[in-house]
């Protein structure tokens, strides 16, 4: 039985909600930080400092840590100029190296290691359902970078570990991440489809990207688990169930793809492209899903 685990990202979107919930479970956090005045210290929550770039890690972190997971990463949502997609991929790859060359020459009792990933490593296709056996990779940056991503978790298994990859979809939360953006636009009346409005959106409630981090570390599963709602949605279907909780017509055109573009440049591949992901495997394994329809999501979120 776990009873204490070590997380990167721990501040962020999901590792809040995962934190939250490590604690209701009565799992202790132990959590890397880059901002030393971020590190508090309690019986169920110590912080630890860590700087990637310049390779430092107070290696006290590791200590009562049986497992680790693994949630860092500059957000992909900012405009992707050359200096920031070295960041994504910098961002991931870096801190990854730093924990493996660590814990290479420190004692400790770490035997699960769970990274995040994302589903973006799949092609876009608008009819093919991808299960964890498709081994297709997508000719995009944000593919290229989960690839990298993987690969370099991969190499934990030299030190004994299980190896857990957790291909996450579209994240809805209340007041963070793409929740919000796609929101904002309806409610002020100018809510649109984007393209042609057909791209699949393979997304999961923040209580159960996090439920399954907590499934994966409580029943020590190795392997790639995609974690997306069993009902993934296509971008027009979700423009529409939006407005239709604000009440708010939708007048105006689909946006075409060009303008897109033209706005986001390479990242418009973020909301003109999309994945049809099935989550067969991991409610195979005995995770029930909080929120299987988008419907009751955004009643809870909204």
């Amino acid at each position: 039985m776990i009873k204490r685990v070590l997380i990167t990202g721990a501040t962020g979107l999901i590792g809040s909600e995962l934190v939250r919930q490590c604690h209701l479970d009565g799992i202790a956090v132990n959590y890397l930080t880059t901002s030393r005045e971020k590190i508090e210290n309690t019986t169920n929550y110590k912080g630890f400092y860590w700087n990637p770039i310049k390779n430092e890690m107070d290696v006290e972190a590791f200590n009562g840590v049986t497992a680790i997971v693994n949630l860092v990463g500059a957000p992909v949502s900012k405009r992707w100029t050359n200096n920031y997609k070295k960041k994504i991929l910098d961002s991931r790859v870096q801190s990854l190296n730093l924990l493996h060359a660590t814990l290479q020459k420190t004692d400790h009792s770490i035997v699960h290691f769970i990274t995040a990933s994302g589903v973006s490593i799949y092609p876009n296709s608008k009819t093919k359902l991808y299960t964890e056996e498709d081994n297709d990779v997508d000719n995009t940056f944000l593919a290229r970078v989960v690839s990298q991503w993987e690969a370099t978790a991969a190499k934990f298994k030299n030190l004994g570990m299980e190896v857990s990859k957790v291909r996450t979809g579209v994240v809805l939360a209340s007041d963070e991440g793409a929740l919000p953006k796609l929101v904002q636009p309806i409610k002020l009346g100018v809510g649109a489809p984007l393209g042609d409005g057909e791209q699949w959106l393979s997304w999961i409630h923040i209580r159960d990207i996090a439920g399954i981090y907590l499934f994966l570390l409580k029943n020590q599963l190795e392997g790639k688990y995609n974690a997306v709602a069993p009902n993934p949605v296509q971008n027009k279907k979700m423009t529409r169930m939006i407005a239709a909780k604000f009440d708010s017509p939708l007048w105006l055109p689909n946006i075409p793809a060009f303008v897109l573009k033209l706005i986001l440049g390479e990242m418009s591949v973020m909301v003109l492209e999309g994945q049809l992901v099935s989550s067969k495997k991991i409610e195979q394994l005995g995770y029930k899903f909080k929120f299987y329809n988008l419907d009751n999501a955004l009643e809870d979120l909204l």
